[in-house]
């Protein structure tokens, strides 16, 4: 009887050690945020040449999510940053030259400090010469 007894409670303690272990597991995995998002950007050079770049972020808006991956740099404004910078090539204002913002081949009606992204989009930059 005494031995059933100990069988009985080593298989209870063992399948409480399993919940246990199974819990601590499922609690400290490392879970995506919320907040993550993973997007595309492409940009094209003056030359024509295009580089993609897959960005996984937690921005909530373009701007953080290039400057992260130090794509952008510009001068700010009273409407945010004005993009002078891209991929390591600077757009000459004097000579008309400037960079497009577009998602899915429509042009972006915001700056990148206004345009919010979410999870799977995909953004293109390109070298523009006129006004």
């Amino acid at each position: 009887m005494k031995s059933k007894r100990k069988i009985a409670a080593s298989l209870i303690l063992l399948l409480v050690a399993a919940i246990a272990m199974l819990s601590i597991y499922h609690i400290s995995r490392a879970t995506p945020s919320a907040d993550e998002k993973s997007i595309t950007v492409s940009v094209t050079h003056s030359d024509g040449g295009e580089r993609q770049f897959d960005i996984e972020t937690e921005s909530p808006n373009l701007r953080g999510a290039l400057e992260e991956e130090n794509l952008i740099s510009g001068t700010e404004s009273a409407y945010g940053l004005f993009v002078e910078t891209v991929d390591g090539e600077t757009a000459d204002m004097n000579a008309s030259e400037w960079w497009m913002f577009s998602k899915d081949g429509e042009s972006l009606p915001t700056g990148v400090d206004d345009t919010i992204i979410a999870d799977g989009e995909r953004y293109e930059i390109t070298f523009t010469v006129g006004w």
